[in-house]
């Protein structure tokens, strides 16, 4: 895009665009962007800014849509905007068009572009594009203890020469650097006029296009101007950081050491949630249920009323909490510190073959690993794929992933039919072992889905993939507490526990509505029971993940309530439509042995687990993503059928090989 172009594309419409944008200018003085490649450390600079505790990540890709907050600095009231990252203003993915188009179109008082000292001319290049469209900006050189551990030296002096406006060095993190930034960014806002940037000249170059020729102008000024700035002082912390990278990357003992990783993570999660689970059960279920139930029959409240609210809508939000609050405060954290160490991408790195034989995009090893999180998660983190085909395959094969809701069902049934097979001392490495399996498996079938889609309804070809390696960094233990209990933890669990109110009313009617002396519950187990058995599963099992459509968290506690149910016998649990959970797996065997589970049942439920419809939080984030109903549906479908198909082959092969 040519100098003139970029002018007057900025030029136009400014007010329409930035009430589009949601910003009213009337309320602030100044608006300073912040630009940058991808992994900078935009988002540590915005937080230290602003004082907010926006998520950050090591690994490029992390900020998908704009962030905004505010400030007070001499007087002044400052708007920032944290863009996504980007490396050129010729944007290729939806987040770095986020980027652009605010950057043209947004008229920002100040643009602070942030650079990685450790990099400079890899950065620069955005930086002098940047430079094309406005005087006001601000050059943050961010990460100048992590260079100057590399053996790098950045002469900033040098560099605000070279560029001609302000250049701030600074260490985000710790916060230095950030009172000179907010000083140099009033400076620019008040006096944009006495700043001169460099501009490059523009020439057309014969047999050869006018923008490539101004892309090459531009690099190679970039090249120019880090190699006069930049100063190697020392063979610095590179050559340790090769050596890591050359056993985490190889493809001899970086699969192993992967599986490992995710073997440790799985364990430490299943063996450390134990204890607090039962804890949160415990006062949840076993002692404040037993009070609002005496307290609804204290204020006259009628019967029914006392158990739909407090036995169905109170008991599956507490058995959700109780059950899904302790693996996500282990397993976020763990999977943070991932994040902040740069672990994410070299999987990124191993796996991109596989992706790109199955026809998808390398990325989409990012948003799998997310989805072991929450495929909510995955499936907004698909922004970071470049083309529409690519992130639809993302977005579509995301449930494979085996999310944090699942894991209690596959924890207390792979506890139940495998751990149960080992000594005591290895029972919680094997139970472990068998929940890695299945994950392994959800790994399986995103590539073959992925295969699928790119063979059929998704056609093309796979496209190029160039991802850089962050460098390792130190996590920041009190900064990953925050964000992994905060602004991950707490805020899905809200939106689980959204779901699960409405879902435990649902039960309890279930259950207390009855048509010529059976519940709707027991009906309904009865005509799902032929289907279920024919799968190797039972009307149990089908009914509770229908039930538990709004959050998987409940499936266990459903199952149990449903079983007792099916068996006429209430003694055994704690009533019509009352959730609940027995005090250990033996306990838990015995009752599911009654109503006639078998390994064939155990082990299916572990394969429905992985392969069934997303949670309706899911199916409400694709929704939002795509725009599309065929597309969401697709996405709930494919799982779905995978999953029959697997149940009912498994079940077959079980019955032949007991027939011989």
């Amino acid at each position: 895009m040519t100098s003139a172009a970029v002018r007057a594309r900025a030029a136009g419409e400014p007010a329409r665009r930035l009430v589009r944008l949601g910003l009213d200018l009337s309320k602030w003085d100044c608006l300073v962007a912040l630009a940058g490649n991808p992994n900078v450390g935009k988002t540590t600079v915005f937080n230290a800014l602003t004082g907010l505790r926006r998520h950050t990540g090591n690994w490029p890709g992390k900020t998908v849509t704009r962030a905004e907050g505010a400030f007070a600095h001499r007087g002044r009231r400052i708007k920032v905007v944290d863009l996504p990252g980007a490396y050129s203003l010729r944007a290729g993915s939806a987040d770095e068009e986020v980027a652009r188009d605010f950057l043209l179109s947004g008229e920002p008082g100040v643009t602070v572009v942030v650079v990685d000292a450790a990099r400079l001319e890899r950065n620069l290049g955005l930086a002098l594009q940047i430079l094309e469209i406005t005087d006001r900006v601000v050059v943050c050189l961010n990460l100048v203890d992590e260079a100057e551990r590399h053996g790098v030296s950045v002469d900033a002096a040098r560099l605000e020469k070279e560029l001609g406006v302000p250049v701030v060095p600074a260490v985000a993190r710790r916060g230095e650097g950030i009172g000179a930034l907010l000083d140099a960014v009033a400076e620019v806002a008040a006096e944009p006029e006495r700043r001169r940037p460099r501009r490059l000249p523009r020439r057309r170059s014969a047999g050869q296009d006018l923008g490539d020729a101004a892309a090459e102008a531009l690099y190679r000024e970039a090249g120019r101007i880090a190699q006069a700035c930049v100063a190697r002082t020392g063979r610095g912390a590179g050559r340790f950081e090769r050596a890591l990278d050359r056993w985490l990357t190889s493809p001899v003992t970086g699969f192993p050491l992967m599986l490992a990783i995710l073997a440790v993570v799985f364990w430490v999660t299943i063996s450390g949630a134990n204890v607090p689970s039962a804890m949160l059960a415990s006062l949840l279920v076993d002692r404040v249920h037993p009070l609002l139930m005496d307290f609804g029959a204290s204020a006259g409240l009628p019967g029914w009323a006392n158990g739909f609210l407090f036995d169905g809508v109170y008991l599956a939000t507490a058995w959700v909490v109780s059950v899904m609050l302790p693996p996500m405060a282990i397993f976020f954290p763990l999977f943070t510190l991932l994040e902040d160490l740069g672990y994410l991408p070299r999987v990124a790195f191993n796996l991109d073959f596989l992706f790109r034989r199955a026809g998808a995009h390398g990325k989409q090893a990012l948003t799998m690993a997310m989805g072991f999180g929450c495929n909510a998660a995955g499936v907004v983190a698909a922004r970071i794929i470049d083309s529409p085909r690519e992130r639809l395959v993302a977005i579509v094969t995301n449930n494979f992933s085996l999310c944090n809701g699942r894991w209690p069902t596959q924890m207390l049934i792979a506890t139940i039919f495998v751990g149960a097979l080992a000594p005591p001392a290895l029972a919680g490495l094997v139970s472990a072992g068998a929940v890695v399996a299945v994950a392994l498996l959800g790994v399986g079938f995103t590539l073959g889905a992925s295969w699928l889609l790119s063979s059929t309804v998704l056609r093309g070809e796979a496209s190029t993939f160039s991802l850089e390696l962050p460098p390792y960094r130190p996590p920041r233990v009190l900064q990953t507490l925050y964000t992994s209990l905060v602004d991950r933890t707490l805020v899905i669990l809200w939106r689980a526990v959204l779901f699960a109110a409405p879902a435990g009313a649902v039960i309890w009617l279930l259950s207390n509505l009855s048509i010529q002396d059976a519940s709707l519950a027991q009906h309904a187990i009865a005509g799902l029971d032929p289907f279920g058995v024919l799968l190797g599963l039972n009307g149990v099992i089908l009914l509770a993940y229908v039930i538990a459509v709004p959050a998987n968290e409940i499936v266990v506690p459903t199952v149990l309530m449903l079983t007792v149910l099916s068996l006429g016998d209430p003694a055994l649990g704690a009533g019509a439509g009352v959730m609940f959970e027995l005090d250990s797996a033996g306990e838990v065997a015995g009752l599911l042995g009654a109503a006639g589970w078998t390994t064939l049942t155990g082990a299916n439920l572990m394969l429905f687990s992985l392969l069934h419809n997303p949670c309706s939080t899911t199916l409400y984030t694709i929704y939002k993503e795509t725009g599309s109903v065929r597309w969401t549906a697709l996405s709930a479908a494919l799982p779905l059928g995978a999953g029959f198909a697997v149940c009912f082959l498994v079940a077959q092969l079980a019955r032949l090989a007991a027939g011989g």
